[in-house]
This record gives structure tokens, C-alpha cells and sequence, in this order.
């Protein structure tokens, strides 16, 4: 926790330090009430005292009330200042260490928690900093000022402040010690109800679809339930407090008077009156003990679940990047838009086997080359590994004659266009989507847009919608087909006018007739570029220039079409498994 707050600026310090002395001279006036309400007693109980005395001591009260008012508005605004400059701090390097973090750091923490460590971890944080900062302050103060002042007064008075002080912290350490350990699970909890939702959310139409309602149901039970029965036996244990403290202070306030009464009976007539004005400050000061040792409890309540949040931001945050940014920051102009496997072997972090093994093909300038193979053959993790979503186990890739590990991240995806698998569409305009990210080469124009919508034949259907370039697309792409979809994806990747295209199955949503159309054009308008292509149908990459063939991780066969058609035999059986051997013959 103390780690994070090193995310204080000079400026958060400075006004803690003057929170710190408006606090201390707040505590002064409230501590200073008590003795004029001592003199005012004094002057009432004693006959001939003027009337001008007690109100001048009365407005002295007030005058007190005010300045503590004053301070506390003060020291209300500096804190939270402090507060939410912090976790502004912190989340922003939370988000940009997170947008750094590889996909499988990504995978190991999953995105529910990492969504709840941005937010309602920071949030906590937040909270023990608005609320524990001025009580951390004050509390101490109060409590050894205001001790100071009562020692001298009676020590019977002062062992009845200090048992009703042992019994309010015991009870508050008792209650500690059964909740602490339940607020690391309330963390986890949270972290799977965010996990379940987000599951649902995304797959909302299949749920209907299936009548899935009441399993999902089930299953967000599952974890809110829990979560629900915790939360409340934490604040069951909480709720303890209130009684006990009322108790202690009603108690405390009794005693003293019962006390006070014993000594006053007991007392020379000249010393009740002394004895009675001592009384009636020794239980103010009392009060203020016994409300500094509580502002001390809450924060050692607040400060468990602080405590585990803290933990869990710090995780983020120290987790090494398996994906080091390299420092050649401008491409080879001698070997642009080839792109080279060297022995290339993969295997996951938490892998046994290795997924890809040994692959080794060269790419030129301009050619198409397309990969295939049965579903988990490795085609999608293949070229994944250019864009370095995940670094190759062993071996090298090349782009432009340069190992990808020694560019700059900014560099390599300045050389690509990249259409994944599952189209994602951001919320905004189809402009925003066409145009989005930074290309290296300076805004991308509304004729650049339209340009790339029409060579992914997605001109049509804008031009049909009543706003056209500027429709709103929604979060996730939910007011378009999947089809649309792939086409603005494609037009994304067109628009940054890249030297190496990457298509991770990206036509599987498009018609015949459009994906004809749309490879036909593609060809024309990258024709000195070099694509990439990941495919599932024999039609959208037989004429490639060259085409991998992957089975279960390694690479059994490298040609033409036609050229594989009679040396590989998994992908003849692929072919013929889509097309009868009139068409393979034909085509």
C-alpha cells in the first residue's frame, strides 16, 4: 500500500501538510470549547457573576465552532483533492500498463478482474484516502491532547476513560480479526460476478437463443450469493459497533457523573464548585477520547479492504512484460514487405508441447501466401506471432529483413494491417472505425476512408443508411451483421495503407459473390504489398502465389494450388472435403 502512495505528487504532500496543521488547529478550538463551557458553569453556579462574563465566554464557544468549521471545509477540500488526483494517477498507469501487458499476462489475470482492479480496487483506495487521511491525522491528535488535559483532573476519572478505551478496542480488533480474512474473498467474488456478466453480456443472443436464461441466472447466483452472504456477515460484525460504542460513551458519561457525584459529596463546601466544573470538562474530554479511538476503528476497518486492493493493483503493476519493446524504430527501405520464418517453434507459457514446430518459409514483396489446416493446426497463432501478440519460443521471424523483437512495438504495427479473426468494432462513427489508431503517416482523409470502404465492398451498404460515414456504430458492432462488420475491419486495415496485410480468416462471414469481389479488388488496390492470409475455404486462396499447409503444429506442405493438389496429401483431402474434382480440375 505505502508503494502506492509514492503516486502522491508534491503538490497531494503539500496540501496534506496543511491539512495536517488546519487539523491540528481544529482540534485546538474543539478541545479549547470545553473550558469555556467550564468557566460558563463556574459563573453560574457563582452569585454576583455578570451576565456580560458568561456571554462573553459563550460567544467564545461559538467563535470555536466557527474556526473548527472553517478548518474542517478547508481540510474537506484538500483531502479529497488528494483523494481524486491519486486514483486519477493510478488508474491511468493501471489502463497503460495493462494496454502494454502481453496476451498472456492478459489471460492469466482475465479481463473481469482486470476491469475491477481499474475500478473498484482503485476506488477503495480512494475512499481509505478521502475519508482515512483526515481521521488518520485528527484522531492522534485528539486523543493525546485531550488525554493531556484530563490526567491531572481525578485518577478515578481517567481509569474509567481508559476501561471504556480497553473495551471499545477490543471489541474493534475482535471484529478485525473474524472479517480481514473475508475481504480478500469478497475481492475474488466481485471479480467473478464481473466475469459472469461480462460472459453473458457478450453472448447475450446465443443465451435467448438456447434458453439459456435461467442456467445464466444460475450461475451469476452462484457467485452473488456468495458474495451477498459475506458482505452481509461483514456488515452484521460491523453493525456490532454502533451498540458497543454507545454503550462505552453512555457508560462512560454515567460513571463520571456517578463518580463525580461521590466526590463532590465528599468534598469541603469551597471545592464542590471546582469539582463540579471539572466534571462537567473531564466528560467533554472524555467524549473526545473515546470519538478519536472510533475514528481510529474505522479507519482499521477501512484499511483491510484498502489493503487488499492495494495488493491487487500492485500485482498489475509489477507484472513483468513478457513482450520487450525493441529500439529500431524505422523499417529496411532494401528488403520492405518480405516477411521470413526461421525455425520458428511456439509453445504457450503454461504449455507442455509446443504448438509450432520448426516452421520455415520466406515471403517477397507483393506475393499473396495463404495458410490452411485442420482446426487447431496453429494457422491463427502463426501469424499472430508477426504482429508479436506472443513471441516465438524458439527461432526468429523477420519482417524486412529485421528480427520483430528488435523493432518498436509502434514500428512493427506501422507495417501492418491487421484484420482478426473475430471483427471488432469500437463505439463511434464509421468514420472513427475506418480511421482508427495512429498509422505513422498522419490523418487518414475522408476520401482515404471512402476509398478503403469501396475496395472492401462496404460503400454499398453505408451509402444505404440514412447518416452514412457518420452511423453510429455500437459497442461490440451489435447494430451491423457479422458480414459488415468484416468489411469495415478490412476497410480498417486498407485505410493505413500498409506494406504487410494480415487476414485471420477474415472473409468467413461474406458471401461467395462478395468475397470474390472483395479478394479481386484487394489484389488490384495491395498489389505491391504482401498479404497474409488465414482461410478455411479452398476458393478464397487458391490462387494465392504460394500456399503453408499446417497439421497439428508443423508445416507439411509449401506450392501453388496446383502444385499441392498432388504432393500434400492433407491438403488435397481438404480440398476435395469442399470441392468434387471436376471443380479442383477446372480451377
Amino acid at each position: 500500500m505505502i508503494r502506492l502512495f509514492k503516486n502522491l505528487t508534491k503538490r497531494d504532500v503539500l496540501f496534506a501538510f496543511l491539512s495536517f496543521i488546519l487539523i491540528m488547529f481544529q482540534v485546538w478550538l474543539d478541545l479549547k470549547m470545553p473550558d469555556y463551557m467550564s468557566e460558563i458553569t463556574v459563573l453560574v453556579q457563582t452569585e454576583g457573576s455578570e451576565m456580560a462574563d458568561i456571554l462573553l465566554n459563550g460567544g467564545y464557544m461559538l467563535l470555536c465552532a466557527l474556526g473548527s468549521l472553517i478548518a474542517a471545509i478547508i481540510v474537506g477540500y484538500f483531502i479529497s483533492h488528494i483523494a481524486a488526483s491519486f486514483s486519477l494517477r493510478v488508474r491511468k498507469k493501471v489502463f497503460t500498463k495493462v494496454q502494454k501487458l502481453g496476451m498472456e499476462e492478459i489471460k492469466k489475470f482475465e479481463a473481469g478482474s482486470l476491469i475491477t482492479r481499474t475500478t473498484n480496487d482503485i476506488t477503495q483506495m480512494e475512499m481509505l484516502l478521502a475519508m482515512g487521511l483526515q481521521m488518520l491525522i485528527k484522531a492522534p491528535i485528539t486523543a493525546i491532547w485531550a488525554v493531556t488535559k484530563i490526567l491531572n483532573k481525578s485518577w478515578e476519572w481517567s481509569g474509567i476513560t481508559a476501561i471504556a478505551v480497553i473495551v471499545l478496542l477490543t471489541t474493534i480488533f475482535t471484529i478485525l480479526l473474524i472479517v480481514f480474512p473475508k475481504f480478500k474473498i469478497v475481492q475474488r467474488l466481485t471479480d467473478r460476478l464481473n466475469g459472469v456478466t461480462r460472459e453473458n453480456l457478450n453472448g447475450i443472443r446465443v443465451v435467448r437463443a438456447f434458453n439459456a436464461e435461467k442456467y445464466q441466472e444460475d450461475k451469476f447466483n452462484k457467485p452473488n450469493d456468495e458474495l451477498t452472504r459475506i458482505l452481509s456477515f461483514n456488515q452484521k460484525m460491523f453493525s456490532i459497533m454502533m451498540p458497543v460504542m454507545y454503550m462505552v460513551m453512555n457508560f462512560l458519561t454515567l460513571s463520571i457523573y456517578f463518580v463525580g457525584a461521590y466526590l463532590i459529596d465528599g468534598a469541603l463546601m469551597g471545592d464542590k464548585l471546582t469539582i463540579f466544573g471539572n466534571m462537567i470538562v473531564f466528560s467533554s474530554y472524555a467524549m473526545q477520547v473515546i470519538m478519536s479511538f472510533l475514528m481510529l476503528a474505522m479507519i482499521f476497518m477501512m484499511m483491510p479492504r484498502a489493503s487488499v486492493s492495494a495488493k491487487r493493483i500492485n500485482e498489475v503493476l509489477d507484472t513483468k512484460e513478457t513482450i520487450k519493446d525493441g529500439k529500431i524504430n524505422k523499417k529496411n527501405n532494401n528488403l520492405v514487405g518480405t516477411v521470413e520464418f526461421k525455425n520458428v517453434c511456439f509453445k504457450y507459457a503454461d504449455a507442455e508441447e509446443y504448438l509450432l514446430k520448426n516452421i520455415s518459409f520466406k515471403i517477397n514483396k507483393g506475393e499473396t501466401v495463404a495458410f490452411i489446416g485442420s482446426t487447431g493446426s496453429g494457422k491463427s497463432t502463426l501469424i499472430n506471432l508477426v504482429p508479436r501478440f506472443y513471441d516465438v519460443t524458439d527461432g526468429e521471424i523477420l519482417v524486412d529483413g529485421i528480427n520483430v523483437k528488435d523493432y518498436t512495438e509502434e514500428c512493427l504495427h506501422n507495417l501492418i494491417g491487421y484484420v482478426p479473426q473475430k471483427a471488432v468494432m469500437f463505439s463511434g462513427t464509421i468514420n472513427d472505425n475506418v480511421a482508427y489508431g495512429d498509422n505513422g503517416k498522419g490523418k487518414i482523409t475522408k476520401d482515404k476512408i471512402k476509398e478503403a470502404t469501396k475496395v472492401a465492398q462496404a460503400a454499398e451498404f453505408i451509402t444505404k443508411m440514412d447518416d452514412k460515414y457518420d452511423t453510429h456504430i455500437a459497442y461490440g458492432g451489435t447494430n451491423i451483421s457479422g458480414g459488415q462488420k468484416q468489411r469495415l475491419a478490412i476497410a480498417r486495415a486498407i485505410a493505413r495503407d500498409p506494406e504487410i496485410y494480415i487476414f485471420d480468416d477474415s472473409f468467413s462471414a461474406l458471401d461467395y459473390k462478395t468475397d470474390s469481389t472483395l479478394r479481386k479488388e484487394l489484389k488490384k488496390y495491395t498489389n505491391n504489398a504482401t498479404s497474409l492470409i488465414v482461410a478455411q475455404r479452398i476458393g478464397t486462396i487458391m490462387n494465392a502465389d504460394k500456399i503453408v499447409v499446417l497439421d497439428k503444429g508443423q508445416c507439411v506442405g509449401i506450392g501453388t494450388h496446383k502444385e499441392l493438389l498432388e504432393t500434400c496429401e492433407v491438403y488435397k483431402q481438404i480440398a476435395l472435403s469442399q470441392l468434387s474434382k471436376e471443380e479442383l480440375e477446372n480451377a
